[in-house]
């Protein structure tokens, strides 16, 4: 009696400082859960939500039968796409070139700059794209375009830019991110086989190519699902904001998320929209659970559960 005693008081102080952490979470991801009841009622403010009439499944419709239920549904998921491959390779990539780095003022320098895109709001992004993009003023249109004899593009108005500069723009600002996570798990593998490496003979790219990126692999995977959980998922800053909600544009900047934004801006309607949050909780849950399938049956040991 007295050990396990000993032993909680031992672990007292840690529970002190998780404490915080575990009421925010409670507060921020488990007592909305109860807002799931909202997305299969008819709701009726002056009923309340228990007291409001049960609409099944009828809130959920909106999101398959509407003419744009495609669109936003193929943007959705080819972005997301596009997203997770390009992360993967670029700030592979970067956290490698990183590591060649000796100096530590210099490599303190790259990280910081690489992490400044990342900590911006989408707010402040969308002011500095515009300074690029702006039809009259914009930085491409007046110092490149118009120098080179052509003429000026309407950027704002013209869809077939807006794949790659949503690619683009969010590979920009998330790289420092990715980059910092696998930076941190090329650091924590041993020098020892490296310099057994350069004993063999092996050249950077050998070592690179047999040693940092199979080592690598348990991070790469676990990125890897967790970004496919959120394939139905999108970004609202980068969609919403970098195109300035441009109806010229809809056609390769709707996603779920804008959608179900506008659809509640427009009619208000809180159980619509709440019914598109559970249908992506539960499809980014049906994901995980087959990438980490799929994983399981390829390399067990590099499955999540």
């Amino acid at each position: 009696m007295n050990k396990k005693k000993v032993k909680l008081k031992k672990f007292i102080p840690f529970y002190i400082m998780a404490a915080p952490a575990v009421l925010y979470m409670i507060i921020n991801n488990y007592l909305p859960m109860f807002g799931i009841v909202i997305a299969f009622k008819n709701l009726d403010f002056r009923k309340g939500i228990l007291g409001s009439d049960w609409a099944g499944f009828d809130n959920f419709k909106y999101l398959f039968v509407t003419k744009d239920a495609f669109i936003m549904t193929r943007n959705t998921i080819l972005y997301n796409l596009a997203f997770i491959i390009l992360g993967i390779i670029f700030g592979l990539t970067v956290a490698i070139l990183l590591n060649e780095i000796t100096k530590k003022f210099i490599l303190s320098a790259y990280q910081s700059l690489m992490l400044v895109p990342y900590l911006m709001s989408w707010v402040v992004v969308n002011y500095l794209v515009y300074a690029f993009l702006a039809s009259d003023t914009g930085l491409i249109n007046n110092s490149i375009i118009e120098k080179l004899g052509m003429e000026s593009i309407s950027w704002y108005s013209t869809p077939k830019y807006w794949p790659f500069i949503l690619v683009i723009i969010n590979l920009w600002k998330g790289i420092g991110f990715s980059m910092i996570v696998y930076y941190s798990s090329i650091v924590g593998i041993s020098t020892d086989y490296f310099e057994a490496a350069r004993i063999d003979g092996a050249t950077k790219w050998q070592q690179i190519k047999n040693i940092t990126l199979p080592l690598l692999k348990p991070t790469v995977i676990t990125l890897l699902i967790l970004s496919i959980g959120r394939m139905f998922y999108s970004d609202f800053g980068l969609f919403y904001q970098i195109p300035r909600n441009s109806g010229m544009l809809y056609n390769v900047t709707r996603t779920i998320d804008t959608y179900v934004y506008n659809a509640l801006m427009n009619n208000a309607d809180y159980a619509m929209s709440s019914a598109a949050s559970v249908y992506q909780s539960i499809v980014g849950f049906v994901l995980i659970i087959l990438a980490n399938t799929v994983i399981k049956k390829i390399s067990s040991e590099d499955a999540l559960f």
